[in-house]
């Protein structure tokens, strides 16, 4: 079977980020993308992915935690980490 880059859960570069299985990649891979109205992302979530918006956020949020998810999509990870931290301390 062949298998790309985006299979593989491999960054551009071609290194291997061992561990990371295909749900957590696609949860990154979903919140790298724009949405346009109320309810779209939810919508995404429970077609593309079959999770509620709950299970989902809570994958999410331990993917923040996540080193192999910081190797594989540093940008990402590191934009959600702020927003947390920022909602955190709004409280």
């Amino acid at each position: 079977m062949d298998m790309d880059a985006e299979d593989t859960g491999a960054p551009a570069d071609g290194s291997p980020v061992p561990g990371l299985d295909r749900r957590e990649r696609d949860v990154l891979a979903l919140e790298r993308r724009g949405f346009s109205g109320p309810g779209a992302k939810e919508r995404a979530i429970r077609e593309e992915l079959g999770l509620s918006p709950v299970r989902y956020y809570q994958l999410l949020n331990a993917l923040l935690d996540d080193t192999r998810a910081l190797a594989h999509d540093p940008v990402t990870v590191n934009r959600l980490r702020r927003v947390r931290d920022s909602r955190r301390s709004e409280r």
